[in-house]
Order: C-alpha cells, then structure tokens, then sequence
C-alpha cells in the first residue's frame, strides 16, 4: 500500500491573479514537520500568529492553475470560501489516523482489529 502525500483539489470560487485569469485547479501536499516549524520562526507570525495559516498554506499548495508559485500573497488574495475551504483540506489531509492492531480475542479466538488507546482504559 503506498502512502498518497499529493491531494489535487477545484476551489469553490477560484483566485484571480492580477491579469484577470482565474485559477481554480490545484494540489496540495501531505505538511510535514518542517513546514510547521518554518513558519512559527517567520516574522510575520510572530508579530501576528493569525498568519500562520496563510503561510502553510503557501508552503503545502504545490501548484495553483498556471501560477508560476503559490506565495502568501496568493493566500491573502483568495476568496474567504476557497481559504476556508483549503484549511479544511489541509486538517482533513493531514490528521492523524487513529493507530490500530490486529487482536485476537483471548476468550473465542476470534480475529478483529483494534484501537490502540496510548492513554489507558478508563
């Protein structure tokens, strides 16, 4: 089984560059750790943490139509819906799944998959 760490994607609205052309097509990658880090360093979130999700976002969006790059700028230019709707991408892409774990019941023997709870019963 191979791990998907490309995600294409159609904005709701699309971006308008500065000519006039929309663009709508787009994909986005899987974040890594890295990505995350960069951005608590950059200075604009550290003067302004509600920057954080623009600048990501501008990191983990590989292409967006024929733009030659996706940069924060790009960001800042998209329509509400479409930003809403990239961060909802980007939780949905790159949450946790839960771990699991073959289990084999010690009472019937019965075979089942599992959840692993890293914080206890209870």
């Amino acid at each position: 089984m191979e791990l998907q760490t490309m995600y294409p994607f159609r904005l709701p609205r699309g971006y308008v560059d500065v000519e006039g052309t929309l663009h709508r097509e787009g994909q986005m990658r899987l974040a890594t750790a890295g990505d995350e880090l960069s951005a608590l360093r950059d200075p604009r979130v550290k003067a302004d943490e509600s920057y954080m999700n623009p600048l990501i976002l501008s990191k983990v969006i590989t292409m967006l139509g024929t733009l030659p790059e996706v940069t924060p700028e790009v960001i800042e230019g998209l329509f509400i819906a479409d930003m809403e709707f990239l961060q909802d991408m980007y939780d949905t892409i790159n949450k946790a799944e839960k771990p699991q774990i073959q289990v084999t019941c010690p009472h019937c023997g019965k075979q089942f998959v599992d959840t692993i709870n890293f914080q206890g019963a209870g």
